[in-house]
């Protein structure tokens, strides 16, 4: 009689770390991806930029995608987030954008009065932000299985602070203006940015993201009882649909009481800016719910021995709790050395 052999079947296959921090299980070390790890930092990006325009680079996927394989195996991080930008999402709703030399993004014909919310088109199509899609596939076709790539949109509040400035601010009065005196056309606006959004981090998850972050980049200008009632209903649908399908990243700078609103409105993951210790900002968050950061951008312009002990007090304060993702409270700062970028990945990585 012959023996019976057993067949085992192949071993599954272990999920990207970044992915299973997401999700709060065990994983080996800390991920770390770094917001604006692309960027004017970089001597490979900068000859890029050298030959086209900002908008012109975000509208050519192979660029785009260039740009941020190259930055990934530079710095050896552990997600790539696609090359692109908030705004042009804004384009296709009617909104005339234009990135000005020397002055950052203008629009030119800005939201000032409850009419001009109707000439804010629904984003209907997001075939008119293709090229976007198209940056999230050749991204993906680029990397190893092992790094995830990061999808991203402007959080609803910010795309509506651009829309209705017309750039960026210090101060976002005529936004608060506009929301306090219009209430209705301003939760009208906001919803649909809020549909757009929504359907663009679906599109980019169809393309291939395996996980999308929320940006929300000037709502720290609010307090929480303005962000529970003009803000957090719209970030919340923003994110719903994406949050069914992949692990989502909830970020917002600026006010660290806004927290645990984040935490409501939705997110897998609850990014935490600078502006308060790790520990205490998971706190305020819940430790049943992942987050990411938060190392002071700032501190990588200091000496190499500075960022990696400010690296290690980050990983102290989160405690070797499940859930944890490291980067920075907000991007990489255009001055910023290349070599204490690779310090802050080496000493997260444990090399």
């Amino acid at each position: 009689m012959s023996a019976v052999i057993a067949i085992q079947p192949p071993p599954a296959a272990v999920a990207p770390l970044l992915l299973r921090a997401c999700r709060m299980e065990p994983v080996e070390r800390t991920p770390v991806w770094l917001m604006r790890q692309a960027g004017r930092y970089l001597p490979e990006y900068r000859a890029i930029r050298d030959k086209v325009g900002f908008l012109e680079l975000c509208k050519t996927p192979r660029l785009a995608a260039e740009v941020m394989l190259q930055t990934v195996a530079r710095l050896g991080v552990d997600a790539a987030i696609i090359f692109s930008d908030l705004l042009p999402l804004l384009e296709p709703m009617g909104l005339d954008l234009e990135f000005a030399l020397g002055e950052g993004p203008v629009i030119h014909n800005p939201v000032r009065t409850p009419a001009d919310v109707g000439r804010v088109r629904e984003l209907d199509d997001v075939d008119r932000v293709g090229f976007v899609m198209d940056t999230v596939r050749a991204t993906r076709a680029g990397l190893d299985a092992s790094i995830p790539v990061i999808g991203f949109a402007g959080a609803p509040f910010t795309l509506a602070g651009y829309c209705i400035e017309g750039g960026t601010s210090k101060a976002w009065l005529l936004t608060k203006t506009f929301m306090y005196h219009h209430e209705a056309a301003w939760h009208d606006l906001m919803a649909r940015l809020a549909r757009a959004v929504s359907r663009y981090l679906v599109a980019q998850i169809e393309a291939g993201a395996e996980v999308v972050q929320l940006f929300d980049s000037w709502v720290g200008c609010l307090g929480p009882d303005d962000y529970r009632r003009y803000v957090l209903p719209h970030s919340r649908l923003a994110l719903a649909a994406a949050a069914a399908r992949v692990p989502t990243i909830h970020f917002a700078t600026g006010n660290p009481a806004l927290l645990p609103l984040l935490r409501e409105a939705g997110g897998t993951v609850i990014g935490i800016d600078w502006r308060i210790d790790l520990d205490a900002g998971w706190a305020a968050v819940g430790h049943d719910r992942a987050v990411q950061g938060n190392l002071e951008p700032a501190v990588l312009l200091a000496d190499r021995d500075t960022v990696r002990r400010r690296t290690l007090e980050v990983l102290a304060r989160a405690g070797n709790r499940p859930g944890h993702i490291f980067n920075l409270g907000h991007g990489i700062l255009p001055q910023t050395p290349v070599d204490n970028v690779l310090e802050l990945v080496a000493t997260v990585q444990g090399r």
